[in-house]
């Protein structure tokens, strides 16, 4: 009667992986998300003044912080027309369809990074959606005084119709950048998600789109740096379910160690 050692059939079953969030609330879910962002700025109309003057106060102060002009990278974008042009279609074509594809690819690839990244989305919408109402902000391209360039209405294409007459977006929600912000999150999103080690050039999408949003005279620096600090906080209060699938996949290993120590069938 020999002792044998075996692993038991529990601890050799996978625990299951992170389950996937059901398909049709998650499409209401992203789809409430793009709309509230579409829409929900539209509150925050008709304090033409007061953006007007939040304007003048951030200018003077990223002048006081010795942060570089917007300026300095419109110039950039004004030696031809065919740059500018291209600009002008990245903010106005880029920034949903990434997006949206960044959480189509994590719904089925990555669920658990998913649920994160659609949740500090989420988060960070709706708190620069309340910033746009307390502190509306004239983009550059408004204010005589920054002496700069609406390169879409010169040299188009533009998603803005004159302020007076746009009743489909909020001209005076500058701040924070959602068009920064978001792009943030598809690059940090990506990073975690993946394993390749060519995945920092995903970081390449936030700093064009940057370069973009200020040279195009849409936002200040200000507004991208509010708009990273916003994700920051909502990342940090975010946190990944415990039990992803590359924890599951370690845990059997573990079982089995111990199991093959555990005697079975002595004294038969």
């Amino acid at each position: 009667m020999n002792a044998r050692t075996e692993p038991s059939r529990t601890s050799r079953a996978e625990p299951a992986a992170t389950a996937r969030p059901p398909l049709v609330r998650e499409l209401l879910l992203v789809a409430g998300l793009f709309l509230v962002y579409k829409f929900g700025r539209q509150l925050a109309t008709g304090h033409t003044a007061d953006a007007f003057r939040n304007a003048d106060r951030v200018w003077d102060l990223e002048r006081a912080v010795h942060l570089p002009g917007e300026g300095s990278v419109q110039s950039l974008l004004l030696h031809g027309d065919t740059l500018a042009h291209l600009a002008n279609t990245y903010y106005a074509t880029v920034h949903f369809p990434a997006t949206a594809a960044f959480l189509v690819w994590l719904y089925l690839r990555r669920p658990a990074h998913y649920v994160r990244a659609r949740r500090a989305l989420a988060a960070l919408t709706a708190a620069a959606l309340v910033l746009h109402l307390v502190f509306p902000l004239a983009p550059p391209r408004m204010p005589a005084a920054a002496g700069l360039v609406d390169t879409a209405r010169v040299y188009g294409p533009s998603v803005y119709g004159p302020p007076q007459t746009d009743h489909l977006s909020n001209q005076f929600a500058a701040m924070p950048s959602l068009h920064f912000g978001w792009a943030l999150m598809v690059a940090i999103g990506l990073i975690v998600a993946t394993r390749s080690r060519w995945r920092p050039l995903w970081l390449l999408h936030p700093l064009l789109t940057l370069l973009v949003i200020v040279g195009t005279a849409n936002h200040y620096w200000l507004d991208a740096l509010a708009a990273a600090a916003l994700l920051g906080v909502a990342l940090a209060a975010i946190h990944l379910p415990r039990r992803t699938v590359s924890r599951a996949r370690r845990v059997p290993d573990r079982l089995v160690a111990a199991d093959e120590n555990v005697l079975v069938g002595a004294g038969r």
